[in-house]
């Protein structure tokens, strides 16, 4: 159903299929090839913003965008028109356009896509308007645009036909251009401080720098399965051993899990490696370029990312909110005992890294609403990340979570080969007792760093959910332009 039609939707498509007929029987091509020397609409009002209320111009402009409304027939006639900066009102009148043109402007279906030539002014309601003196049809839409007083608000329609959401709700369309120039802010910040951009495969015949299950994938010619990436982790530290000391990549990994509001199985990230650093070092990078970020889109919601973000140790913020201090229960029966006394669900097959995950997921995460960081991970939970230099049994790692979500995870990266070697090691003994998600043995990341690699801080940031947090969306499917559905 939409504005234009009451009746079955059948009628609308007949109607605008039979004006489209008629307009190549007369020699109107609906489809033409292009349009050159368009201007943006937000162009067009800037450059009048001064312009007085009922002050015409000769100031001539060319515009398109889709038709979205119109108002008046017969002598003259009122017209909007949307690009993706804004919206702008048409004035059509007979005696500029001719009986023909007029009529043929009026016949264009909401939803077309047009193309106008007009001379600026500023209407006696205040309104700036174009006075059109030519336009051509660039597209005929053969489908009704959905209704423009009610938009699209059915979440499976925006969502599986996200064109029609975008042509509908213009805060979505500032959703995805927020997006976009958070990535580009992202890029900005790090080509500054000297990093480079680099690509390393998707398609990688060991997955490997996290702990997640992959998709797998067959390629034909080299007869033998590969494996979409979790991370691009690996890769680029071994970027660093071969001496580029500042990389960053920002790209789609993939991951074979379930879906909620904080999980599509395509997702982008940003990871950066520089050699020389720790994790401390890469706190303030990240804090910085959050900084920044926010301060480039214009940022001013509920959190603050402009003051220091507050720090705690992870074993330190499970005590205060669950009474469970993992250092003393550091095996997997006195962990769940633990739990057990506490009232707190223990999944029977998790392993001891996992249950730590679940008290943190449910009950210290969703706490974590202003800005910070949980610093100082046990060694079980971090296979890929330094033994912390102070602290035995401990990792130098931290997460960012905002919002009560994680947006982030760093380390001072592990760099001895021997020390990886058995954490592989470990971690294939958690995969043969069943745990899924266990980090695989790569030995050609161990070889690598065999060949030595500096010391070195990394990081990993959720460019979904930190859009989410930029934007004020509570699920990923908003940021996401074509999310993963269920049949």
């Amino acid at each position: 159903m939409t504005s234009e039609d009451p009746g079955e939707p059948f009628d609308v498509f007949a109607a605008r299929r039979q004006k489209l007929a008629a307009l190549r029987a007369a020699g109107v091509d609906p489809f033409p090839h292009a349009y050159p020397g368009v201007e943006s609409i937000a162009a067009v009002r800037a450059a009048h913003e001064t312009l007085e209320t009922g002050e015409e111009t000769d100031v001539a402009h060319r515009v398109a965008g889709r038709l979205a409304a119109r108002r008046g027939q017969g002598k003259m006639a009122f017209l909007d028109l949307v690009d993706r900066s804004g919206r702008i009102q048409l004035q059509a009148r007979v005696d500029e356009l001719g009986s023909g043109g007029m009529a043929a402007l009026l016949d264009l279906d909401l939803g077309d896509l047009l193309g106008v030539d007009g001379v600026a002014l500023r209407s006696r309601r205040g309104e700036l308007t174009l006075r059109v003196t030519a336009f051509e049809l660039l597209a005929k839409s053969l489908r009704p645009p959905p209704d423009k007083h009610h938009g699209l608000s059915d979440v499976e329609t925006r969502f599986r036909h996200r064109e029609a959401d975008l042509i509908a709700n213009e805060e979505v369309r500032e959703t995805f251009v927020t997006r976009a120039r958070v990535i580009s802010a992202i890029r900005r910040h790090l080509d500054e401080q000297g990093f480079i951009e680099v690509e390393t495969p998707i398609l990688q015949p060991l997955y490997g720098g996290a702990s997640a299950r992959p998709f797998i994938t067959h390629h034909n010619a080299l007869g033998r399965d590969l494996y979409l990436r979790i991370a691009t982790e690996l890769y680029l530290k071994r970027l660093i051993v071969g001496g580029l000391e500042r990389v960053y990549e920002i790209g789609k990994n993939f991951r074979n899990e379930g879906l909620s509001p904080k999980h599509n199985p395509e997702f982008t990230v940003i990871e950066w490696y520089e050699a020389y650093a720790d994790y401390l070092d890469v706190a303030v990078r990240f804090e910085d370029l959050i900084r920044f970020v926010t301060r480039e889109v214009g940022y001013s919601g509920e959190y603050d990312f402009q003051s220091p973000w507050r720090r705690e140790t992870l074993s330190g913020a499970i005590l205060d909110r669950t009474g469970i201090d993992i250092r003393v229960a550091s095996d997997r029966d006195a962990l769940a005992a633990a739990m057990t006394a506490r009232g707190l669900q223990v999944p029977e097959q998790d392993s001891w890294p996992q249950l730590v995950d679940e008290l943190v997921s449910k009950h210290v995460e969703p706490a974590l609403v202003q800005p910070t960081l949980l610093l100082d991970f046990p060694l079980g939970l971090s296979p890929l990340a330094k033994r912390h230099r102070s602290e035995p049994g401990l990792v130098e790692r931290f997460e960012a979570f905002v919002g009560g979500m994680e947006i982030a995870n760093a380390f001072t990266e592990l760099n001895d080969p021997d020390d990886q070697r058995a954490r592989f090691e470990a971690q294939r003994a958690l995969a043969i007792a069943g745990d899924a998600e266990a980090q695989p043995y790569d030995e050609a990341f161990i070889e690598a760093l065999e060949l030595g690699m500096p010391p070195t801080g990394g990081i990993g940031i959720g460019i979904d959910r930190l859009v989410m947090l930029l934007t004020g969306q509570r699920t990923i499917r908003e940021v996401v332009l074509f999310p993963a559905m269920r049949d």
